[in-house]
């Protein structure tokens, strides 16, 4: 029986031999960057490099796509995320988005062609022998909006059958050759509010003959982070942002209306089932004494992604493999959402936090536009991806849930 060390010799060789491709392919992406549910000429493409190299594929959605590799009763899935952000590119690369207010600056292309290129390898390998037993690649779209593509996914079944899932998400807080892991609780729950305030406008010199709409607007966004903070358990890690607000056309007009939206985001799953409800009394009773009325929308988004242990250890391995030790870090949990936590409510898995910043080179953050990644990113991610499925499926226990 071949022997883990024949495997990953097999993976090195498939991944350095399409190293170049593969970055090529994630700089395509990212010229040609797509929202969530239009990622048409992304799976395209995806699609037809699959085919090419001999590997089925099933559209089960319009925009997601999905292959296996390999033969026997066990399965193993690996996901990756397909879509764009609604942000300008103002990298100054020379494969910058080339569609206005659209680019890839959370590094789903990376994400992508890292998987792409684990394919790749996985099919050498069952070519060889050297696989036991199947991987399903789950390219997923409209992971950054909300609830998120998963479930739309998870819906046409691809889950089936599956007994771990894996994936990768681009940091670049994390040097390229690093990788973060956590046993554990990885990502926040994430919700998604906004908050429409109407009321009776007239002129600023008479605000006792209005319903003083900006001040109400203000009064909610500076309040209802602070109530929160005191009325749900502080260990959940409760955090309330804004990011729109919208009031208003002139300096001596108050408002007949008015809008605030942003995001809610918890460490705990407990207080993630309880917090919607509270919320919406905490708006209605900030703005009540100003006489305005609220209409609220509220999106529950994500649950937080928690590492299974047994998982987290196949991704332990497979990252060791690739990077070596050094190149494992830990990693804390942050307030992000993913919804990668949606599949691993159905079966165990792990995600990892795939370094990409150049070392000693800027420093960038996630969902902006200036976002340049180190592009020895890619293959390391599709060499990770492999080791991982690989070493699933090599594994002698499963768990259950």
């Amino acid at each position: 029986m071949p022997t883990p060390t024949d495997a990953s010799a097999t993976i090195d060789a498939v991944v350095d031999k399409y190293a170049d491709d593969l970055v090529e392919l994630r700089r395509d992406l990212h010229t040609h960057p797509e929202l969530s549910w239009a990622e048409h000429r992304t799976t395209e493409v995806i699609a037809r490099r699959l085919t090419e190299a001999g590997i089925a594929v099933t559209r089960p959605t319009d925009t997601g796509l999905v292959a296996e590799v390999g033969a026997g009763d066990r399965l193993v899935a690996l996901r990756a995320d397909l879509d764009a952000l609604p942000v300008d590119d103002t990298s100054d690369v020379p494969w910058a988005s080339t569609t206005p207010g659209v680019a890839h600056a959370c590094g789903h292309d990376v994400h992508t062609a890292g998987l792409l290129g684990s394919a790749l390898a996985l099919h050498e390998l069952h070519h060889r022998g050297q696989l036991r037993g199947r991987v399903r690649l789950v390219f997923q779209p409209a992971e950054e909006v909300m609830p998120g593509g998963a479930l739309q996914m998870m819906g046409t079944g691809v889950l089936d059958g599956v007994e771990r899932i894996f994936m990768l998400h681009c940091d670049p807080s994390l040097d390229v050759g690093e990788l973060g892991l956590r046993d554990g609780a990885l990502t926040g729950a994430a919700d998604a509010m906004s908050v429409r305030l109407s009321g009776r406008g007239g002129h600023t010199s008479r605000p006792h003959l209005t319903e003083d709409l900006t001040f109400a607007l203000g009064k909610l966004v500076t309040e209802l982070p602070a109530i929160v903070s005191r009325r749900m358990d502080p260990r959940a890690g409760v955090s309330i942002v804004w990011g729109m607000l919208r009031a208003g056309s002139a300096h001596n007009v108050v408002p007949g209306g008015g809008y605030a939206a942003g995001t809610v985001r918890m460490l705990d799953a407990v207080a993630w089932a309880d917090a919607e409800a509270l919320i919406r009394v905490l708006i209605d009773e900030i703005v009540a004494p100003y006489g305005v009325t609220a209409e609220v929308d509220y999106r529950r988004g994500v649950p937080p992604v928690v590492n299974d242990h047994d998982s987290t250890e196949v991704l332990t391995a497979a990252v060791r493999r690739v990077v070596g030790a050094a190149g494992h870090v830990s990693t804390t949990q942050s307030l992000g959402g993913e919804d990668f936590g949606w599949y691993l409510e159905r079966v165990p898995g792990a995600m990892a936090r795939l370094g990409t910043r150049t070392p000693g080179g800027p420093r960038y953050d996630l969902h902006q536009g200036n976002l340049v990644v180190d592009e020895r990113a890619t293959p390391l991610a599709a060499k990770v991806l492999a080791e991982a499925a690989h070493g699933a499926l090599s594994h002698e226990t499963t768990t259950e849930r």
